[in-house]
């Protein structure tokens, strides 16, 4: 499970030319590259404060707020991609960041 390769596509507001995708060799270098892109736009938004927190539901909120979020992750047994739901994003990084805390 850990080495499928991953492809996160998304789409940050209601317009189709913010369409995107980003590509990971697994779910949790995914989930991590999600948190990233989390702490990113956190940053952007304030930029005056050096230290910023947030809680996974803060998370959950950046994942619901876009227009849409779904994962495409690689199954080796039928050589294709499966397509997996914001829904399945979020229980996946619940239990990415479990494993971290732990």
């Amino acid at each position: 499970m850990a080495n499928r390769h991953t492809i996160i596509l998304m789409q940050t507001s209601q317009n189709r030319a913010t369409r995107t995708f980003m590509d990971y060799e697994s779910i949790s270098q995914a989930m991590d590259g999600i948190c990233a892109l989390y702490e990113r736009k956190l940053k952007e938004l304030n930029p005056a404060i050096r230290n910023i927190t947030y809680d996974i539901e803060d998370l959950y909120n950046f994942i619901d707020g876009l227009a849409d979020m779904s994962a495409l992750v690689y199954d080796h047994s039928i050589q294709a991609y499966l397509p997996n739901d914001r829904q399945w994003i979020r229980q996946r990084m619940f239990h990415h960041l479990r494993k971290l805390a732990h």
